[in-house]
C-alpha cells in the first residue's frame, strides 16, 4: 500500500456523478485517464469544470473505432 499505510489510496477517482449539480472549477474527476473532456471540461487526468450545470457522462465511438466516455457539463 501506499506510504506504509494499510488502506489504499483513494484520491484517484470520480468525484462527482452523472446529473449532479456542480460550480465552475469544481473537480470532477483526479487521476483517472479513461475519461475524456467534453463541452464544459478542462484537464487530462485531473478535469474541472468550466461553468456551473449538472455532469453528464455519454459514450461516442472515436475515428478509429474505440469506445469512450466523455464527461460533459450542460449549463
Amino acid at each position: 500500500m501506499a506510504g506504509g499505510k494499510s488502506t489504499p489510496k483513494k484520491d484517484k477517482m470520480i468525484k462527482i456523478s452523472g446529473g449532479e449539480a456542480v460550480k465552475k472549477g469544481q473537480i470532477l474527476v483526479r487521476g483517472l485517464s479513461c475519461y475524456k473532456a467534453g463541452t464544459n471540461v478542462k484537464g487530462i487526468n485531473t478535469m474541472h469544470a468550466v461553468c456551473d450545470g449538472k455532469v453528464a457522462f455519454t459514450k461516442k465511438k472515436t475515428r478509429f473505432g474505440k469506445l469512450r466516455t466523455f464527461i460533459s457539463v450542460i449549463p
